[in-house]
């Protein structure tokens, strides 16, 4: 029994389906990236698995349970999100994260427990930021208010992590930070990781395997060698790339070509599919 599948899923807003058609499943530490242009239903695809908006058709199953029957305390505390907008609050790190408990709590209870600030604890030790529990969200960074993020939907205890552009608006060094710990929880928890990605190369560094997303549809799923090509990477993204390979990983490395390197170059020659 697969820890998520979905099945021949429909969906999209007032009635109008910005993805058609769509079947994956997800096992237990599965590390899948969601790829493909602005536009393409990525983000939509999260909001559907989380059931922020409802399918048209299909449907999602959360260990051969369809959501629709699973109650939203439930769920949430089997699948967390990410999104790509960290807030800026007033809050306390610690008080932050300890909203990643809600789900967690019995009928009238208005404090946390010892368990709850334990899993709090847990979270902001797993993502590094223990050191700023007792420091307000609008005087971090926003690649530290990214990690505080994390921690709180690790504080709900999930088995799957959503995550919508997890390093947008970040430098180099957070976005390598953020993915790092990303596959460390992947690794160490078997926490099941579902990330939206723009970056095509962070994309094929980090994820396991990818869901290549082109106009709402599934047009490839696989390991990175097997999706990128330059000619699908043409096709999707309607511009001319070269591909070669990482010299230490050995992945894919996706460069893009300027319209004097077009002009200058007779590169398609090159490239092996």
């Amino acid at each position: 029994m697969s820890l998520l599948e979905v099945s021949g899923l429909d969906c999209g807003y007032a009635g109008r389906s910005v993805l058609c058609g769509i079947d994956f499943r997800m096992e237990k530490g599965d590390l899948l990236g969601v790829i493909g242009p602005n536009g393409s239903g990525k983000t939509t695809l999260l909001r559907v698995i989380s059931q922020v908006i409802p399918p048209l058709k299909g449907g999602i199953a959360l260990e051969g349970r369809p959501l629709r029957i699973v109650r939203p305390k439930e769920l949430a505390k089997s699948i967390s999100v990410v999104s790509q907008n960290p807030p800026a609050s007033e809050l306390t790190v610690e008080e932050f994260v300890l909203l990643g408990r809600t789900p967690h709590y019995s009928l009238l209870q208005f404090f946390e427990t010892k368990k709850d600030l334990g899993a709090a604890r847990r979270a902001m030790e797993l993502t590094g930021i223990v050191r700023f529990k007792d420091r307000p969200l609008d005087k971090m960074s926003g690649g530290e208010r990214q990690l505080v993020l994390i921690a709180r939907a690790l504080a709900q205890e999930p088995k799957i992590l959503l995550l919508d552009e997890p390093t947008a608006h970040l430098d180099i060094t957070h976005q390598v930070t953020v993915l790092d710990l990303i596959r460390r929880l992947n690794k160490e928890l078997g926490l099941a990781v579902l990330m939206v990605m723009h970056d095509l190369n962070l994309a094929a560094t980090y994820c396991r395997k990818l869901i290549m997303i082109d106009a709402g549809r599934i047009r490839k799923f696989g390991y990175p060698h097997e999706i990128f090509n330059y000619r699908d990477i043409e096709e999707v993204y309607r511009t001319e790339v070269l591909i070669e390979r990482n010299p230490i990983s050995l992945k894919p490395c996706i460069m893009l070509l300027s319209e004097e390197d077009k002009g200058g170059l007779r590169w398609k020659t090159r490239q092996k599919d």
